[in-house]
């Protein structure tokens, strides 16, 4: 016998074997799994009903990674008596059943016109996200250690300089600018501005805040300086930041009168006098950037407005912050919103809270009109027409 028939042989001897054990396998997983389904027939029955399994699937919908609650009554517990009825009527609307807090300050004054979600906002405060840029960007002016056209390399061959970075809150920059300046400044400038101690004038309940006595054990200073690592951050004092910015400079304690006789005695009180006037005007065109072509787009309007978003998580909290004033007209404001809870609560959506709370005022004709002074009537009608 030649070779050639014998391998062949083999070869269809070792296919034919191939293809038996294929089939013993196939009849013993069958058999197998004919045992388990008579084992399963004879286990007592459990009806599943199509209520419960439609429960379970409501269930799992809605489960969220986020502890606080996206959505509230923001305005209850609220003590209204001494605000501005327009203004809190704009706010309450804009900020509808978001769970967070507005803050509108009079920055020329220092005083607070309302404060919707008083408990929220008189807090111990929040992680600050990239609204702590705006406090780095005027450390890093005032050292000298860039001007606001200055490039610095980021990666690769990307360089950014100082509007770009503020209006699109680009964290590469932001952390290398923390890293140049150093701890230690970063904390001078942070405290000057009021980071770590109260913003108000002997407003019943208010929390400093919190600012880290050395650098965060994540990231160190540039975590520090780009996402407000380890910091707490009010709505009051970055109301008080952000006054400063729009008046050039004078850092007002926050008063929040209560009653005719505290508005009748009202008087600005200066806590200090901050140094920034020529850096304001370097900052301002990347806080207007943000709201033109950047991440705080929600908030643009016909007149100018300036501000810097922040979003990030502390916690299984997640924060949306934006703080901003506007920059025409004779009654300029300042607007801060904190938004907490889920997906939603971003900086983008709280820039888009405080451009209605503008919009509804513009609309009002708020802007371009002289305020009366406050009267019992009106302490009353705000009562009534502000709170949900």
């Amino acid at each position: 016998m030649r070779p050639e028939p014998v391998f062949r042989a083999i070869i269809r001897f070792a296919v034919f074997g191939i293809i038996c054990s294929l089939l013993v396998g196939d009849l013993s997983a069958a058999t197998t799994y004919k045992k388990k389904k008579r084992k399963r027939v004879a286990a007592p029955a459990v009806t599943v009903t199509q209520v419960s399994v439609r429960r379970v699937k409501h269930r799992r919908a809605r489960y969220s990674p986020w502890t606080e609650p996206t959505y509230s009554d923001s305005t209850a517990g609220d003590y209204v008596d001494g605000e501005d009825p327009t203004v809190r009527r704009a706010a309450v609307e804009a900020l509808g059943q978001y769970n967070g807090s507005v803050v509108v300050v009079d920055p020329g004054t220092g005083r607070i016109l309302t404060m919707v979600n008083q408990k929220l906002a008189l807090s111990s405060g929040f992680q600050p996200c990239s609204t702590i840029k705006v406090a780095v960007a005027l450390a890093a002016l005032q050292e000298k250690l860039v001007e606001r056209s200055t490039k610095i390399r980021l990666y690769g061959r990307t360089s950014m300089a100082m509007t770009d970075a503020l209006a699109h809150s680009n964290n590469y920059y932001f952390a290398n600018l923390g890293i140049k300046l150093g701890y230690e400044r970063v904390n001078y400038y942070a405290r000057l501005f009021g980071y770590g101690e109260t913003a108000g004038l002997d407003i019943p309940g208010e929390k400093p805040g919190y600012f880290p006595p050395k650098p965060p054990k994540n990231g160190g200073v540039g975590m520090l300086t780009s996402f407000g690592e380890e910091i707490s951050q009010t709505p009051l004092q970055l109301a008080a930041l952000m006054s400063a910015l729009a008046n050039g400079g004078t850092l007002y304690y926050l008063q929040y009168p209560r009653t005719q006789q505290d508005l009748d005695g009202f008087v600005p009180r200066i806590k200090r006098q901050l140094e920034i006037q020529d850096l304001i005007r370097e900052v301002k065109p990347g806080m207007q950037g943000a709201v033109e072509y950047g991440t705080a787009r929600r908030a643009r309007q016909e007149e100018t407005i300036m501000g810097k978003t922040g979003t990030c998580s502390e916690g299984r909290t997640h924060l949306g912050w934006f703080g901003s004033f506007n920059d025409a007209g004779p009654n300029k404001l300042v607007v801060v919103v904190l938004l907490t809870g889920g997906r939603p609560s971003i900086g983008p959506m709280a820039a888009g809270v405080a451009g209605d709370v503008y919009r509804h005022l513009a609309e009002r004709n708020y802007f371009a009109a002289n305020h009366p002074a406050m009267t019992p009537a009106a302490l009353v009608s705000t009562q009534i027409c502000c709170s949900r």
